[in-house]
């Protein structure tokens, strides 16, 4: 993993993902590497890896705590933010960088909400300040039951097992997480319900939009079935049967 650290001009920006008011990226590049990720065209964007893999490369904003306090400090009303749209803010490098740390803390500091979306338990590290909030939204990113489908797809990516076990520790630590069933991989629906229904109060679904990256890999391992629009339909189906309320929406 190559990994760069850079200034950032702006880091406080509006969003245009419907519901979502501003969005939050301390990192340019994320190095969980999902094979499927729609993120690859912020690979235009890079300062110094502009042609290099996706899941190869990471540009740490170091400036972001900075730029953040200013950017709110101008801001008139107190708003909501979501961390993050393009990178995943719990990737390997926050561990030593802590950028999503600083932002939460300076967000909680000014008064405004907030939501994340992960795939990593490095977000319980922070439950100090997640339960702090009075607004606050965490989701866990598990689109499979399967682990070996992971290990393909999502190489670099923490395994299912402990995203569930993540989401266990936000429910024990008084917060209601929810679950992105996003993109629909080759799964049981039936067993991943069992394993996030004790702990997810909402799920929310989303088909493989992103076909044409990953059709080798699928064809490869046999899973051609998983591409169609007839999986994506009867597999959202299945889950909506399973979770009943707690589907959120597609």
């Amino acid at each position: 993993m190559d990994i760069t650290e850079i200034t950032a001009r702006t880091l406080l920006t509006r969003s245009r993902i419907p519901g979502v008011e501003y969005v939050i990226n301390p990192y340019l590049g994320c190095g969980h590497g999902c094979r499927y990720c729609y993120a690859v065209f912020m690979r235009r964007y890079a300062r110094h890896h502009a042609g290099s893999p996706w899941g190869s490369f990471v540009e740490v904003k170091v400036n972001a705590a900075l730029l953040l306090r200013a950017e709110l400090a101008r801001k008139k009303h107190r708003g909501r933010a979501f961390l993050s749209s393009v990178c995943d803010p719990y990737q390997p490098a926050e561990l030593k960088y802590r950028l999503t740390r600083q932002c939460l803390e300076i967000l909680a500091e000014f008064g405004w909400g907030i939501s994340i979306l992960t795939r990593s338990p490095l977000v319980t590290r922070d439950l100090d300040l997640l339960t702090g909030f009075p607004e606050i939204s965490v989701g866990l990113s598990i689109p499979t039951d399967d682990d070996r489908v992971r290990r393909v797809l999502e190489p670099q990516a923490p395994p299912i097992g402990a995203r569930v076990a993540t989401l266990k520790k936000l429910r024990q630590a008084g917060l209601n997480p929810w679950v992105f069933i996003a993109p629909l991989l080759p799964m049981n629906p039936a067993r991943l319900h069992e394993l996030l229904s004790p702990w997810a109060g909402e799920v929310m679904m989303d088909p493989l939009n992103y076909r044409g990256q990953v059709r080798g890999i699928f064809h490869q391992h046999g899973w051609d079935h998983a591409l169609t629009d007839a999986y994506a339909r009867d597999t959202r189906a299945a889950l909506t049967a399973l979770f009943q309320e707690r589907e959120r929406g597609c």
